[in-house]
């Protein structure tokens, strides 16, 4: 099976998504964060990078968890849009 190429559109939400977890992650290490999540650092740093544009549903959530985001706000900040450099409301702050 082939897979369809991505939109710009799929490829700017991974891009936002990346950043909008770096900068919940603030202060805390790849490491203890990837280590929380039980993924590797090196599937965070793509993710935080954007490299990755559609990480799996249950590698998201667990590094939620072990950020202690909501999907909710999260998924709410990926679908409106907002840029990647605005500030992180309190709601996602670590």
């Amino acid at each position: 099976m082939v897979r369809e190429p991505l939109t710009a559109d799929q490829i700017e939400r991974g891009r936002l998504l990346g950043a909008l977890l770096r900068q919940a992650r603030g202060e805390h290490t790849m490491v203890g964060v990837a280590r929380r999540a039980g993924i590797s650092v090196e599937t965070l740093r793509k993710i935080e990078g954007g490299r990755i544009p559609t990480p799996a549903f249950f590698t998201v959530a667990s590094i939620a968890t072990a950020l202690g985001l909501s999907l909710d706000d999260l998924l709410r900040r990926v679908h409106t849009d907002v840029p990647a450099g605005a500030p992180v409301p309190a709601s996602l702050a670590v």
